[in-house]
């Protein structure tokens, strides 16, 4: 039997925010429970054939769903075969937490919370369409705790219309101070198909200028690190042992299985993607069918792009001899000219073995991995 780490898919929310372009949608509640249903049929379906290392449950607000639907989904993910000291996180958001399903993801081996804060500024989380304040964050934070939950993220976000750079610095303290165990710091991207998009288009969204975004990224390891939070991924920082496992799945390539709507899945090189329409992943896994929408499957140009794209979002970035045991090829007979030339710029450094990004090279990030991309 071998180890996988799951991603579930829950594509309930009870107010798209304005920036979001992930497959969730408002006002489906109707069809919760019969999706819940549906996706437990999945998870026993395809999951029981593999050792769980690690639980994702994404959305959308996993936190949205009813209590009846929580616990069906979590019990369902307790009769799979799950490692001893696997990681089980659940996204959640403020304003949709309370004792009641707390207690639920407590009594079902939960023991990571994801919250999505964003902001600590009421007027910021309006303007980008949040349905909680900070204070309500704060609430259901202290709530978790006093629950018994040791492993808590928060989600902040940076370049936010209207937002300046005393904002984040502040939204960074504030959040550091009540002693997370890990602090996920994004910066926005204006995605196709949002309502800030049409925004953008409009010119009716004020952003901050380039060289202040560039300000925000390059406080947040300065102040974070000041309370004690090590950067281990490029929008990632973590206290000591906290590290999110899952997401070192995604960055080292290993394999995932992905279930629900819009899941996607990454086994023996293949990529595939489920439909995003619940009613017909609904009837399709009623009638047994396939939910698959999409299969890409990897060849090995692919596999190394994707190795060293997602490792080198790794403080620690990759170990040249991984990439020799992984695709029986020496990366400098791959890759040799484009290392050598980032190293000169200053973007790279290969010490002992291992290739990661300078500081300099992690702020333009996006400009040194493209070079890998494009060879």
């Amino acid at each position: 039997m071998r180890d996988i780490s799951l991603y579930i898919h829950i594509p309930f929310c009870k107010q798209k925010c304005f920036y979001c372009d992930f497959p969730s949608y408002s006002g489906k509640e109707g069809l919760m429970n019969e999706y819940i249903e549906a996706l437990s049929n999945e998870i026993l379906q395809k999951g029981k054939e593999y050792r769980i290392s690690s639980i994702f449950i994404g959305g959308g607000t996993p936190s949205y769903l009813n209590d009846l639907s929580l616990e069906k989904l979590l019990r369902t993910l307790n009769k799979l075969n799950l490692k001893d000291d696997f990681e089980f996180t659940v996204e959640c958001n403020p304003g949709t937490l309370n004792e009641k399903n707390l207690n639920i993801m407590k009594e079902h081996n939960v023991n990571r919370i994801s919250m999505g804060l964003q902001s600590t500024k009421n007027s910021l989380l309006k303007d980008i369409g949040r349905i909680h304040s900070y204070e309500e964050f704060e609430e259901n934070y202290f709530l978790a705790r006093k629950l018994g939950f040791n492993n808590i993220n928060a989600d902040l976000m940076f370049g936010l219309p209207n937002q300046t750079i005393e904002d984040w610095e502040c939204s960074l303290r504030k959040v550091a101070e009540l002693e997370l165990d890990h602090i996920s710091a994004y910066s926005l991207i204006i995605e196709e198909g949002t309502r800030f998009y049409k925004l953008y288009e409009e010119d009716k969204l004020n952003l901050p200028e380039e060289d202040k975004e560039r300000i925000m990224y390059l406080t947040t390891k300065d102040i974070l690190n000041g309370y004690g939070y090590h950067q281990y991924e490029i929008s990632n920082y973590s206290k000591k042992g906290k590290e999110c496992f899952h997401n070192k799945v995604y960055w080292k390539c290993d394999e995932y299985l992905g279930m629900g709507v819009s899941a996607s899945s990454f086994i023996d090189k293949k990529r595939s993607k489920n439909m995003d329409n619940i009613k017909e992943y609904i009837k399709r896994i009623n009638n047994k069918e396939s939910v698959i929408e999409e299969i890409h499957v990897n060849d090995i140009k692919d596999d190394m792009e994707e190795f060293l794209f997602m490792g080198l979002r790794m403080i620690e970035g990759i170990k040249v001899e991984k990439f020799k045991e992984r695709f029986n090829k020496d990366i400098y007979e791959v890759y040799g000219e484009i290392i050598e030339k980032n190293i000169k710029k200053g973007l790279l450094i290969n010490n002992s073995g291992n290739l990661y990004l300078t500081s300099h090279g992690i702020e333009i990030s996006n400009y040194v991995m493209s070079d890998f991309i494009l060879s």
